[in-house]
């Protein structure tokens, strides 16, 4: 059978306002996942699901509960050959071993499990490796599934035969450098693959992230980045004959990807030569089912039919530039307000199991390092606060870039740039931004970002629709009840579900 490749992820990621229309609640537990991953593949249409053992709590038994709860559905669309299921591993350069080590025994077990119940086999085929820094990580990850498949074959399997022996690891790179040289890390494994096993492999799904580069850098240099390495991967593909399959990991808000059931056309083309989107929870929940559907089978007919953009080396090196500097505007402003934000995130309600999660923004400045919450969280408080972090330092780099002859290029390239910041415009509370610009300089720093994105693209920022307007009254409620230590959590809730996301 021809490999199927999946247009549409299903992810567990904490960004709904809404509850779920499938259980009524806004706070999915573990043991309420397995529902969920059948609802993404019977009812949503999605063609996988992203199982995440990276930064939460875990259901293991994962495979048997599906099999057994629903028998018939996966008689009929098998896992591992129609639908998908992928863990998200740990990554164990970030944290301790044990729990990759579950992850492994688990997937092997399951493929034991799937072929005694009659089932396709194995169920799992590919794994996720988080923050993937180099080609050793990728190499070292495969060759650990490779040993802990080999010795639960010696030690349980009386026959000795270990046909599942192998598995494709999907890197998942997170920051904007890594990003921009990940041909480079790509080539190295290729290379080191085929020393090891006389062969290329069959195909690789680079997976590129959004949210943490955004976090990082801010919103130009992650969709830059995503940009350059979509280039990268056909680039690779065409040099060594691998086929290449990119993933995109995107959020519904501009700062995090802005893919969702609304815009789904315009934000297909700016990644154009993606093959899979992620749909997480506020795709999902915080829009009327019937559009979700619509937009998934939109994804699902026109991703496979979409070519990439090849960039020349030179546009590369200009883009490299470009982001160093907007980069370091968005920084210096964000590094001073981190005890700030890490309060105002106290605020935004949890809606997934979490375990405390390796923190990911960090740049020595000789006083050691800060620490954000993680990218839903602190998009949430920024929107709650009115001050959509997509404006975080843009304005005065964009100041720059036109100064300097870039904004043709960067205009070129993110086609969505005035659509972005229109749209995060309309949840912005100038009120709020002037009261918290007089306590904090990074907030007048902000401020001036925000005259400076009017100025230079000539667009107008600020509430358009009612739905805006009560958005604006409700963030000014939310910081004026911080400021006199009220709970504010209601009011963020009924925010995050006028611009349908909680972050």
């Amino acid at each position: 059978m021809k490999r199927i490749i999946p247009a549409t992820m299903s992810t567990q990621h904490p960004d709904n306002a809404s509850a779920a229309f499938w259980c009524n609640k806004s706070f999915i537990n573990t043991a309420d996942e397995i529902e969920e991953a059948y609802i993404a593949f019977s009812d949503l249409g999605c063609e996988e699901y992203m199982w995440d053992w990276e930064g939460k709590f875990v259901d293991e038994a994962v495979i048997d509960k599906l099999f057994r709860k629903y028998t018939q559905y996966f008689q009929k669309n098998p896992l591992g050959q129609k639908k998908f299921l992928t863990y998200r591993i740990p990554n164990i350069w970030e944290e301790h071993g044990y729990r990759l080590a579950r992850a492994f025994m688990n997937i092997v077990t399951s493929a034991d499990l799937a072929k005694e119940a009659g089932f396709h086999t194995p169920p799992i085929m590919e794994v996720i490796l988080p923050m993937t820094k180099n080609a050793d990580q990728i190499f070292e990850t495969d060759s650990l599934f490779r040993k802990v498949a080999k010795l639960k074959c010696e030690i349980f399997d009386s026959k000795k035969q270990c046909d599942f022996s192998h598995i494709d690891v999907i890197p998942l790179v997170e920051q904007v450098a890594d990003l921009t040289s990940v041909n480079v890390l790509l080539e190295e494994y290729l290379k080191k693959y085929k020393k090891a096993y006389k062969k290329y492999p069959t195909l690789m799904r680079p997976f590129i992230a959004r949210s943490d580069p955004a976090l990082n850098a801010g919103i130009v240099p992650s969709v830059l980045a995503s940009k350059v390495a979509i280039s990268h991967f056909y680039n690779v593909q065409e040099k060594y004959g691998v086929p290449m399959y990119p993933i995109i990991g995107t959020g519904s808000l501009p700062f995090r990807g802005g893919v969702n059931p609304e815009n789904i056309e315009e934000v297909i083309q700016e990644y154009r030569g993606i093959r899979t989107v992620t749909v997480q929870s506020a795709f999902k929940y915080d829009y009327p089912e019937v559009q979700v559907r619509a937009a998934l089978k939109y994804i699902q007919d026109t991703l496979p039919k979409m070519k990439p953009d090849f960039l020349s080396p030179k546009e590369v090196a200009e883009i490299v530039k470009v982001n160093a500097f907007f980069a370091e505007m968005y920084q210096k402003t964000v590094e001073p307000l981190a005890p700030f934000i890490n309060k105002v995130a106290a605020s935004i309600p949890p809606r997934r199991e979490r375990m405390q999660h390796i923190g990911l923004f960090g740049y020595s400045r000789g006083i050691g390092k800060v620490s954000l919450p993680r990218a839903i969280t602190f998009t949430g408080s920024f929107y709650s606060l009115g001050v959509p972090p997509e404006f975080i330092g843009t304005g005065r780099a964009l100041r720059r870039a036109k100064k300097e002859g870039y904004l043709p290029l960067i205009e070129r390239l993110y086609i969505n740039l005035r659509r972005d910041l229109t749209h995060a415009g309309k949840y912005l509370n100038r009120e709020n931004l002037e009261f918290l610009a007089k306590k904090h300089p990074s907030f007048k720093e902000i401020a001036e970002d925000v005259r400076a994105v009017e100025e230079v693209l000539g667009i107008a920022l600020g509430p358009i629709r009612d739905a805006h307007f009560l958005h604006r009254n409700l963030v000014s409620n939310i910081y004026h009840k911080m400021e006199i230590g009220m709970d504010a959590a209601e009011d963020v809730v009924q925010a995050g579900i006028i611009r349908k996301s909680l972050g």
